[in-house]
């Protein structure tokens, strides 16, 4: 499946954009998750947001972009996310090459640190990312701190 990737400042959304991307987040780390938490924390407007459209027009993939210093003293990559209508193409391989080069393209080539699922360490060390410090719980989840250099 091919994605047509959008990347564009908080500044830059529009409407349906946002609705769409926050909708998702919403879909996977609220209800499928079974998490309550403060998913609009107030982040959105210092990121950058990678949208993954599919063929139908639907969001199938995002992620947000921080430059070093706002989420972590490293440029980072967070609210990593595939639809579930999506899943099983491949696409999540295809939103972090696609992610990882945005990142290089915004804010040059440097260190990218994100807070992964424990679940998911060896799809982010297939990507060059390495744990550092000990694990956490972030909202009842098991979290690490990985940094690919």
């Amino acid at each position: 499946m091919t994605l047509t990737w959008i990347l564009k400042p908080f500044s830059d959304l529009t409407t349906p954009e946002l609705y769409a991307l926050l909708q998702l987040r919403s879909e996977v780390f609220v209800v499928e998750q079974t998490c309550a938490f403060q998913d609009i924390d107030g982040q959105d407007q210092q990121a950058w947001h990678l949208l993954g459209y599919a063929p139908n027009g639907e969001l199938a993939a995002y992620t947000r972009l921080f430059q070093a210093g706002i989420s972590y003293p490293e440029a980072s990559i967070g609210r990593v996310v595939v639809s579930p209508r999506f899943r099983r193409f491949g696409l999540g391989r295809m939103l972090l090459q696609e992610s990882i080069a945005a990142v290089g393209r915004l804010f040059g080539e440097q260190p990218i640190q994100i807070g992964a699922q424990l679940y998911l360490q060896a799809f982010y060390e297939s990507f060059g990312f390495r744990q550092v410090g000990e694990g956490y719980l972030e909202d009842d989840i098991a979290h690490i701190h990985m940094v690919r250099r």
